[in-house]
C-alpha cells in the first residue's frame, strides 16, 4: 500500500479526448464534498492537466517531505501531485518508456499523502507503461472508465476495460461524457456522438453506468479556468450527478472490503 492512501481507484479512458480528465477532478471534488479525504495524482507525463484544472499557478513547487519526499500540493480542499508542479508546463517530456515509468512511480511513492481516504489517479490515454507500472506496484480498488457514445471512443474503451481484467483490477463503472449536447440559443438537445455507447460497453462487461454527463460549454470553462464544476456550480444539475457518482463508487469499494469470509465458532 502506499503511505497515507486507504484507497486507489484509477480513471481511465483508452484514448485521449474523451474528457477523462475533467471527470477525475469533479468526481474527487464530488468525493471530498461527501466528507472524504482526497488526492489527485496526475499520471498523464507527457501531458499533465489537473494544475490548471485546479488552480494551481505556474511555478508553485512541492515542498520537500524529508529526504527524497514531497508534499503534495493543494487546492478546494483536495491534495494534488503532478509533473506540471515538477517542471516547466512547456517543456515537453522527450522521455521513452523506461523514465516515463520512473517519473511515475517516483510521484506515487515519494508523495507523502496526508491521511487520505481516497486517492485518484488521472491515468493517461492507452494501455501501456503506466498503466502496467500502477497494476504490478500497487493494490488498485476500482477504475472508473471514461467513454463518449461514439463507436470509435468505445473501440479504445473496451481495451482499457480488457487491460484492467487482465491485471484483476476491478471496473467500477463506466461515465459516458458528452452524451447529450442543448443549444444555448434555442434549447434543442441532440446527442451528437450517438446514443447509448455507454450502455452498451456496461452491458457487454456486466458493469454498471456511472452517469451520463453532458457536451458543455460551461463545464470547459470552468475546468480552464481552475474551478472545475462541482467548485463553481455546487448546487447545479452536474454537481450532483457527480456526487451520485462518487457515491457509487465509494459503496462498491466499500462492499469490496467486507467481501472477506465470516467465521464462526460453536460452542
Amino acid at each position: 500500500m502506499i503511505e497515507g492512501v486507504k484507497h486507489i481507484v484509477a480513471v481511465a479512458s483508452g484514448k485521449g479526448g474523451v474528457g477523462k480528465s475533467t471527470v477525475t477532478v469533479n468526481l474527487a471534488l464530488a468525493m471530498a464534498a461527501e466528507g472524504y479525504r482526497v488526492g489527485i495524482l496526475d499520471a498523464d507525463i507527457y501531458g499533465p492537466s489537473q494544475a490548471q484544472m485546479l488552480g494551481v499557478g505556474e511555478g508553485v513547487r512541492p515542498q520537500s517531505a524529508g529526504e527524497n519526499r514531497f508534499r503534495p500540493l493543494e487546492a478546494h480542499g483536495i491534495q494534488a501531485m503532478s509533473m506540471a508542479f515538477l517542471a516547466d508546463v512547456r517543456e515537453p517530456m522527450v522521455w521513452r518508456g523506461p523514465m516515463v515509468a520512473g517519473a511515475f512511480q517516483q510521484m506515487l511513492t515519494q508523495t507523502a499523502w496526508d491521511d487520505l481516504d481516497y486517492l485518484f489517479i488521472d491515468m493517461p490515454p492507452g494501455t501501456g507503461d503506466i498503466q502496467l507500472t500502477l497494476a504490478q506496484k500497487v493494490p488498485v480498488d476500482g477504475a472508473v472508465i471514461v467513454t463518449t457514445p461514439q463507436d470509435i471512443a468505445l473501440l479504445d474503451a473496451r481495451k482499457g476495460i480488457e487491460m484492467f481484467r487482465k491485471v484483476n483490477v476491478p471496473v467500477l463503472g463506466v461515465v459516458e461524457n458528452m452524451s447529450l449536447h442543448t443549444c444555448s440559443q434555442c434549447g434543442h438537445s441532440e446527442p451528437i456522438f450517438g446514443e447509448g455507447g455507454g450502455e452498451r460497453i456496461a452491458d457487454e462487461y456486466e458493469t454498471r453506468v456511472l452517469g451520463r454527463l453532458p457536451l458543455s460549454l460551461a463545464i470547459r470553462e470552468q475546468v480552464d479556468g481552475g474551478r472545475p464544476t462541482v467548485v463553481a456550480e455546487p448546487e447545479g444539475e452536474v454537481t450532483a450527478s457527480f456526487r451520485e457518482m462518487a457515491r457509487q463508487v465509494t459503496e462498491q469499494v466499500e462492499d469490496q472490503q467486507s467481501d472477506g469470509p465470516e467465521i464462526s465458532f460453536s460452542e
